[in-house]
């Protein structure tokens, strides 16, 4: 691997985790809970009528809420970080393409 590879997928990785929480709680999935108004109580109304009221654990938004809530574990960070060297990775083609 070239080293522009090298440090664009290394930044990319620690720039998803560190960003993560930030986006969720934008996204008003907040420590004290989903955010009135927010695009996180438009994904759980939306759940919710589509499951018949409820919002069933497990799904995109009750593990969203938790992560807002409870932080990020380790498997969360690694996951998250994975997607974000990927996304380093593809961006660093611009580093080893000529014109």
């Amino acid at each position: 691997m070239d080293p522009c590879t090298v440090i664009a997928t290394g930044v990319g990785a620690a720039a998803a985790v560190a960003v993560a929480p930030a986006v969720l709680a934008a996204a008003g999935f907040t420590a004290g809970g989903i955010a009135a108004g927010s695009v996180a109580s438009s994904m759980m109304s939306l759940t919710a009528v589509a499951h018949g009221g409820g919002v069933v654990a497990g799904s995109v938004v009750a593990v969203l809420q938790s992560v807002g809530a409870a932080g990020m574990g380790a498997a969360g960070q690694a996951a998250v970080g994975a997607v974000g060297a990927a996304v380093g990775a593809a961006a660093s083609m611009v580093c080893n393409s000529t014109v």
